[in-house]
């Protein structure tokens, strides 16, 4: 049937064109509409490719659907739908657009069965979500989302140029599993962990997220990374060296999130954290390891997306998002407190939150395959995660000290927004098989086991005995007004420092060298001036005139004797 080869992308991408000539309720409507409709239509699309023809000398497969592709589809399409309602309020037709174009973008990703389909929309991505960063409409916003945009676009190109080795190599372009045995799958992979925000590529997320609207961190927090961890599950499941990236990404923010004072930059590391767990699962490769990685990034879109929304809702009441400025919301924003908690609970994998049902199995993955220390690594992730996303955000937003603020809840389509997503991380944690039937494996996995759970509950409550001892003890570190840099310290201060001193030893060297020569060239023109007075006629005693006929009669010199050696 013809409605089958609709790809789901289009639907939004229509839909950006139709906000563009609406206003008021109708375009809300139509923002409403867009992502069930195209969820609906997408639930009812079978397995197969769907949309193809022939490129030079090449098949494209613009359109191709599987229990991989479809389970990313279908969380992105609820990531939209929460999204635009949280967004309901704005009466910004940038943002608005610019959010439908990259939902959009994220779906033609996922579901494009070649490389060069997938190129065109990793672009998209890029192109479309830094809209969300420029319309805060401040210069440190247009600062980060130029240093974004830089680095999305060259994650592009190095996906080009891979994709263009791998088509020579192989005289194919489809996206299916690639591997690390050319240079092509090195140059994918570099790409793909870009965007996936591994260690030493990672600034882009941490600059920029929080610097996005109040809006638009919720639809980022959604769409690139999670992209990205699809890419690599298609194409480098197994990779062993993954499992060792992602170990080192799910510890290495926690220590940059405790220290951190603004909050949204503390869910910015806590996302490359939990990402981190997705890249393990997909370098362990086994089905449940696999299943691990995919239900985990379809659970972190909506836990990940409620405590960006919470924070959001914090900032849009209060005008204020650094910890050392906030504190005793509870009293006057308690709906928002307690959906934040339970998105903190749902990331802390709290038993019957959905974190728990997904990390887990990553976890017991790396022990089946004996993946011991990075186990541990894992273990020591989750305490930590628990520690600056678990505690820190909820407590020092809405706990700790008393600020003085008396903000109310925020208005009810973020309410709203929150309350589904809150729902969904309930729901999924209560009864997991729903999400494990769309998973691409069948393992029989059961999360609710004995050792499962008194092992997760343990690990909760020594993490949260040692955060009170540590608070009592004035051991836990302050909320301070900074800011901290970790690699983009590189390139944001030493790069231009050094830059900056290098050039200024350079002009300075470039004015000393040609003020001399000006001074003995005019000496010298002098000298011959003097002696022959034809000389004088013909270059001039004006030393403007004199020097440019000089300089021609050179340049025509040199042209002529060029000439006579070809």
């Amino acid at each position: 049937m013809w409605m089958t080869e609709i790809p789901p992308f289009l639907p939004f991408f229509i839909g950006a064109l139709l906000l563009l000539l609406t206003r008021g309720m109708l375009r809300s409507a139509i923002m409403i509409a867009i992502p069930i409709l195209s969820g609906v239509h997408l639930w009812m699309v079978p397995e197969g490719i769907h949309l193809q023809f022939a490129f030079l000398d090449y098949q494209l497969t613009p359109y191709r659907v599987d229990k991989l592709s479809i389970m990313f589809g279908y969380v992105f399409h609820i990531a939209a739908l929460i999204g635009i309602i949280y967004s309901l309020h704005l009466r910004d037709t940038m943002q608005q657009v610019a959010a439908m174009l990259y939902a959009g973008s994220a779906l033609g990703a996922v579901f494009a069965g070649d490389l060069l389909t997938l190129f065109i929309f990793w672009e998209l991505l890029a192109f479309t979500s830094v809209f969300l960063i420029l319309a805060r409409r401040t210069q440190r916003a247009y600062d980060a989302a130029m240093r974004y945009l830089i680095i999305q676009v060259l994650s592009g190109v190095i996906l080009l140029a891979g994709t263009l080795f791998y088509a020579y190599e192989n005289n194919s372009l489809a996206f299916r599993y690639i591997g690390l045995d050319s240079i092509a799958g090195w140059l994918i992979l570099i790409a793909f962990g870009i965007k996936c925000a591994f260690p030493f590529a990672h600034n882009w997320l941490t600059d920029s997220y929080p610097e996005a609207t109040v809006t638009g961190t919720v639809f980022l927090s959604a769409f690139t990374t999670k992209v990205a961890v699809y890419a690599l599950a298609r194409a480098f499941p197994g990779a062993e060296i993954l499992v060792y990236i992602g170990a080192a990404m799910t510890c290495f923010p926690i220590f940059f999130a405790v220290i951190e004072n603004d909050l949204r930059r503390v869910l910015a590391y806590s996302l490359i954290n939990q990402v981190g767990f997705m890249v393990v699962g997909i370098g362990i490769g086994t089905a449940l390891a696999i299943n691990g990685a995919v239900s985990h990034a379809f659970n972190d879109v909506i836990f990940k997306g409620l405590l960006f929304m919470s924070m959001g809702a914090v900032l849009h009441m209060t005008g204020r998002i650094n910890g050392s400025d906030l504190g005793g919301l509870y009293k006057t924003m308690p709906k928002t407190t307690i959906l934040c908690i339970v998105g903190a609970a749902s990331i802390s994998a709290f038993p019957l939150f959905s974190g728990f049902v997904s990390k887990s199995m990553v976890m017991t993955a790396a022990l089946e395959e004996g993946y011991d220390w990075i186990w541990l690594m894992l273990l020591f992730a989750s305490a930590g995660v628990f520690h600056h996303a678990g505690i820190k955000i909820p407590y020092f937003a809405f706990f700790a000290h008393d600020s003085g603020i008396r903000a109310n809840d925020p208005p009810n389509n973020m309410l709203l927004a929150m309350t589904i997503a809150a729902m969904l991380c309930l729901a999924i944690g209560i009864y997991p098989q729903a999400l494990y039937s769309l998973l691409p494996y069948d393992t029989g996995y059961n999360p609710y086991d004995a050792t499962h759970v008194l092992a997760q509950t343990q690990l909760l409550f020594f993490s949260a005995l040692a955060f009170v001892w540590l608070n009592l003890k004035g051991m836990y570190p302050p909320e301070l007004r900074s800011t901290h840099l970790d690699f983009d310290w590189i390139y944001r201060r030493a790069i231009p420092n050094v830059l900056q001193q290098m050039f200024s030893v350079i002009w300075k060297a470039d004015r000393t060298l040609r003020d001399d020569l000006k001074l003995r060239f005019n000496i010298y023109l002098g000298y011959f001036a003097g002696k022959n007075d034809r000389l004088s006629i013909l270059l001039s005693r004006n030393y403007p005139i004199g020097s440019m006929a000089m300089w021609v009669a050179v340049v025509l010199a040199v042209y002529l004797l060029l000439s006579f050696i070809e």
